[in-house]
């Protein structure tokens, strides 16, 4: 698995900065320059930066230049190694390690231990993240700062928390007719689909228990509309479980129904634990939201009153009456979820929130998710199969690797979504023709992404991006430079054959048939004077490979002559 890492080199001496460079160019090294701490900090602000090799001989402000440098950036993790002359004054080494230096490099330089640091940091540094990763799913994002800041988590009241549950019917007799791994594998299959669904509306997951599955809204996180937020998040997990047994019945398969309760009130939110930590909340909140499940309807979603009083002008809604609430004692009334009020749906019959509706409970405008379930699904129910070049996996890899370029580059999130966006729909021309396909992509956005939520001057970028992919067309700005990057990212990778024989015979079903001969003189035509990388990223983690394979191709055409 490839694996990138933004290296910034601060250091005055364009000699030492290129030599530095040339040296560790290659090995997924996004390698960036910069001649001063003040040229850096725009960097520092915008790109996520793993490692940073700093010259501290350069002036007599050095050792405040780094302190300056990890107070001023907005990533505190980078590992931070020191530039210097060979004999220079220990106490200043050491002094710089104070300040926040891991680990120093001499000049003149030793290409070989230079490298090896840089692989000991990269390592730590990707062992950090996945250490990140690991912590963000255990613990909400406002926890894990109070424990990195403080250590400690205070126990916290929320006076209306929402509890969401789910739970699968009849379970117990379910699980006696599938193995052990296979009903592992499908309970995994479902509550990833949850995870999603609960992360696209902001909500907190806080842990499965058994084939229960639990989140929490309006506790963690400081978006607003909770319970709006966490009804959406309800129906579009009952309606993914409606799906699939829709389609199970249709394949004559066995299948899954699923019950979901909600209620909103009084929370306690906490750490539990001294060696093994845990997150969870505690109050009667918890055992009505349990209950609310526990009486629902197969397939259906029970809310109580107090949720209800808050929602009900977004969502129909039918009244059940009050309910007994076990153990605890009393009643609560409460009514079953069905689906957001057609004004309030984006496709006019309650399946999908509306763009106001998403911008009032504080989400994103457009509906990505949703966008791409559908272009990917009319892709690959209409492209033809004598496309076998511009096809879904081609689009998925361009997507993929849009996705790693825009983080290299510290694009925000909602540029990121356009970008992904343009790269879905760049080739559904195709669907229509191989020629022009181009202006058919961008009639369509204008055509399919209003439904969606996205508004003209987002569809007017959705547009610019795909048009940056005409031959004939320069991008004009960093987003359509990406686009055109991740468009032929393969060109610099190793697995570049195998996709290039893919655009021949695709080439060749539609007439341009060529001997080895001229498919080789083919394709250094385009590598050696029609292609090249626009983006400094792109250079940098890919023209090495491209140059690799000019050089194999220029080879192989000198052995046929």
């Amino acid at each position: 698995m490839e694996r990138f890492i933004n290296i910034l080199i601060i250091e005055e001496d364009r000699k030492i900065r290129v030599g530095l460079k040339e040296m560790l160019n290659g090995g997924g090294n996004n390698v960036l320059l910069s001649k001063t701490l003040e040229d850096a900090l725009p960097i520092l602000e915008k790109k996520e930066i793993g490692i940073v090799l700093i010259n501290i001989s350069a002036s007599k402000d050095a050792l405040s230049t780094l302190k300056s440098l990890k107070e001023r950036s907005s990533f505190n993790d980078q590992y931070i190694i020191l530039i210097t002359e060979e004999g220079s004054s220990a106490m200043k080494l050491v002094k710089g390690i104070k300040q926040g230096a891991v680990d120093f490099i001499t000049t003149p330089f030793n290409p070989n231990l230079i490298r090896s640091k840089i692989e000991v940091y990269k390592s730590l540094f990707y062992k950090d993240q996945r250490i990140g990763q690991l912590l963000g799913n255990i613990f909400p994002d406002n926890i894990l700062h109070e424990l990195s800041s403080s250590g400690k988590y205070s126990p916290k009241r929320v006076q209306n928390g929402i509890v969401l549950f789910t739970d699968f019917v009849d379970f117990s007799s379910k699980a006696k007719n599938i193995s052990p791994l296979g009903l592992i594998k499908r309970l995994e299959r479902y509550f990833t689909k949850f995870d999603a669904i609960i992360k696209k509306y902001n909500l907190e997951k806080i842990k499965t228990i058994g084939d229960a599955y639990m989140a929490l809204a309006g506790v963690t996180e400081d978006q607003p509309r909770p319970a709006i937020r966490a009804c959406l998040a309800a129906l579009e997990i009952r309606d993914f479980m409606r799906t699939e047994r829709d389609m199970a019945i249709a394949l004559r398969r066995d299948f899954w129904e699923i019950r979901i309760g909600l209620h909103m009130g009084p929370l306690v939110a906490g750490i539990i634990g001294s060696t093994k930590y845990s997150f969870d909340v505690w109050g009667d909140t918890v055992n009505i939201a349990s209950r609310a499940e526990e009486v629902t309807k197969s397939g259906h979603i029970t809310i109580t009153s107090n949720i209800f009083d808050g929602i009900g002008s977004y969502f129909d809604a039918d009244p059940r009456g009050k309910i007994d609430i076990h153990k605890r004692g009393g009643t609560i009334e409460m009514f079953y979820l069905q689906k957001i009020k057609d004004q309030h749906s984006m496709d006019g019959e309650g399946l999908f929130p509306s763009a106001k509706l998403r911008k009032v409970c504080g989400l994103p405008t457009i509906d990505f998710d949703q966008m791409r379930l559908h272009i990917l699904t009319r892709l690959r129910s209409l492209l033809p199969e004598n496309i076998l070049y511009h096809d879904v996996p081609h689009t998925l890899n361009v997507e993929k690797a849009a996705i790693r370029y825009a983080k290299l580059e510290g694009i925000g999130d909602e540029d990121l979504l356009l970008l992904r966006t343009a790269v879905l729909y760049h080739d559904v021309g195709f669907i229509h023709s191989q020629h022009d396909n181009e202006d058919f992509a961008m009639n369509m956005v204008e055509y399919m992404l209003p439904e969606f939520g996205y508004t003209p001057e987002q569809i007017l970028i959705v547009r610019g991006i795909i048009e940056a992919t005409k031959s004939s067309v320069e991008p004009r700005n960093i987003l359509e430079e990406i686009m055109c990057d991740a468009d032929h990212d393969y060109l610099g990778r190793p697995d570049y054959y195998a996709i290039a024989n893919k655009l021949r015979m695709e080439l060749a079903i539609f007439g341009e048939t060529m001997s080895d001969p001229d498919w080789t003189q083919f394709q250094l035509n385009f590598l050696e004077d029609k292609h090249h990388y626009y983006t400094d990223t792109a250079q940098n983690i890919r023209e090495i490979g491209k140059k690799a394979r000019i050089r194999e191709l220029l080879k192989k055409q000198q052995a046929t002559k």
